[in-house]
């Protein structure tokens, strides 16, 4: 039979010829045994090297796809039919705790890049546009450099030295965080630094207070390790920190931007909260995910800086700085708690990726990081600035905004009823993501809102967007 190839342009050259001969062998087009042209004649009819030629034969060669025979060629191999396995339905022993884990909802999942919409103010989503990819890519093949020998070997649980000296000196800068880089555990996101939390002090019974509405994602970690759950309500000031109950022993807040309402906790709560910690013997967890996009008014010292006793461990991550792709994050303990931390890192996964940890120190090091910040946050505070002036202008009848001056997304609470599902589908309906901030509460009573991101909308959509969300609410509020 002919081989029907199209090689176009000069980009991945080899890659177009295994993806258009795997369609072809997959499709039935180039039937089993049929033979293919010599890798030399084929390259001279596609314009390729020989090279590149016999590389994708010896590929598909060793996904079983073709076979050689010496001295007649290479031939599409004969496979046996696919079969759709199908177990015979069985209860496993432990389906109990399989049924546990398949019912979480788990309420924050980000769409993959194909399902994103024209306009879409999700929350916690970076400004990939403005992502420094040179320096990244130059920091990438440093970090090749670095692994180059013959070590071959594990890394350390709590991270690469380099990386922790540079984390360390950049919270210091920052956010006035005062550690030293043994106390740094660098995770995978923030995400891995709360379930090493979760591992170590939670066990069956264990009372967790946790602001409502908050993250569902460390109510979720939590639970799982069969905490008892205490529903804090928050005020203007963030944590109602005289409604923690009596035996409580791990405490989960956000007091630079509260998650997802976004107020900040003033400075008098921030001190009784660590007193009740200290008469708890709690340990409280700083979940500070993006206080360095800060817009108005001075920065609030961390609980980290006004703890003197050793109850706070402090969590931040690069996944709302750069991009949520690199899961970096890390933790900054107690000496108490390091040991057993490290421990619990060590059996979880042992260490973050050693490429993306050198890549990072020298980003950091090199002064990459604090530029990029400073260049999104004059981004952000437009898009923000943008927002506000819509939502205290047309879109005042139905919205108000939260108070909040750090971070990049806004929470918008309705001055009237509006049926949201039906508003959120008709949303979606012209493009234009929105989010209720319905699925963050747990048990205190909820109050209709949208947790507007504005870190991956582009400028000019936020307008056009926010006119289509004023005539939606016209129609149906």
């Amino acid at each position: 039979m002919e081989l029907h190839i199209v090689i176009q342009g000069q980009k991945d050259l080899g890659g177009q010829l295994y993806a258009q001969l795997r369609e072809a062998i997959d499709s039935g087009r180039l039937a089993a045994g049929a033979r293919l042209p010599p890798s030399r004649l084929l390259a001279e009819q596609l314009g390729l090297s020989r090279k590149t030629v016999s590389d994708i034969y010896a590929q598909l060669t060793y996904e079983g796809l073709l076979v050689g025979r010496v001295g007649s060629g290479t031939f599409v191999n004969a496979r046996a039919p696919r079969h759709e396995r199908r177990p015979q339905a069985i209860r496993y022993a432990a389906q109990d705790a399989i049924d546990t884990w398949q019912a979480l909802q788990t309420r924050i999942v980000h769409p993959h890049a194909g399902a994103t919409l024209r306009a879409d103010f999700l929350g916690g989503a970076s400004s990939l546009a403005s992502f420094p990819h040179e320096d990244w890519r130059r920091c990438v093949h440093f970090a090749l450099r670095q692994m180059q020998g013959p070590r071959a070997i594990y890394s350390q649980p709590e991270g690469l030295p380099s990386l922790r000296d540079a984390i360390a000196r950049h919270i210091a800068y920052s956010r006035g965080v005062q550690c030293r880089d043994e106390d740094i555990i660098v995770c995978n996101g923030a995400q891995q630094a709360l379930d090493l939390l979760a591992r170590v002090l939670v066990r069956p019974g264990t009372r967790v207070a946790m602001e409502d509405p908050g993250y569902p994602p460390a109510r979720l970690q939590f639970a799982m390790q069969g905490a008892e759950i205490a529903s804090v309500p928050v005020d203007a000031e963030g944590l109602c920190v005289e409604r923690i109950p009596d035996g409580t022993q791990l405490i989960y807040c956000t007091p630079a931007h509260q998650f997802p309402l976004g107020m900040p906790m003033g400075e008098a709560r921030r001190q009784a909260l660590l007193a009740r910690a200290a008469e708890l013997g709690a340990v409280i967890i700083e979940d500070d995910y993006d206080s360095e996009f800060r817009y108005a008014g001075r920065p609030h010292e961390t609980l980290h800086s006004l703890d003197r006793q050793g109850l706070v461990a402090y969590v931040g991550t690069f996944s709302k700085t750069l991009l949520p792709e690199l899961r970096l994050g890390y933790l900054v303990v107690p000496p108490g708690l390091r040991p057993a931390l490290l421990r619990a890192r060590q059996l979880n996964d042992w260490h973050s990726s050693t490429l993306a940890q050198w890549a990072l120190a020298k980003f950091i090091g090199d002064g990459c990081l604090l530029k990029h910040i400073r260049r999104c946050h004059g981004i952000y505070a437009s898009r923000r600035e943008r927002i506000l002036a819509r939502v205290e202008g047309d879109l005042a009848p139905w919205l108000q905004a939260v108070p909040s001056n750090a971070g990049f997304h806004l929470a918008l609470l309705f001055r009237v009823p509006v049926k949201l599902p039906l508003l959120v589908e008709l949303a979606r309906k012209l493009e234009v993501g929105i989010y209720p901030l319905d699925g963050f509460y747990h048990r205190e009573e909820v109050r209709q809102g949208l947790l507007m991101g504005f870190g991956a909308i582009e400028t000019l959509d936020i307008d056009p967007a926010l006119d289509k969300l004023r005539d939606l609410l016209r129609q149906i509020a």
